[in-house]
């Protein structure tokens, strides 16, 4: 799963984060904010996105 998101945050395609708010679930990891900012086609997804930075411990 961490190889998608650095792939994700490498290339600057973020259109899988819904595929791996489903994965995060599914490894206990639930916390509403972040799956449903995951999930949210309205936000424009970027380099530097908050959930995204946390999963890969960026500071």
């Amino acid at each position: 799963m961490l190889s998608l998101w650095r792939g994700m945050y490498e290339s600057r395609d973020f259109g899988a984060r819904p595929i791996l708010a489903d994965a995060l679930q599914d490894v206990g990891r639930d916390n509403t904010d972040n799956l449903t900012h995951c999930r949210d086609a309205n936000r424009v997804p970027v380099r530097g996105c908050w959930v995204v930075d946390l999963i890969l411990d960026k500071e």
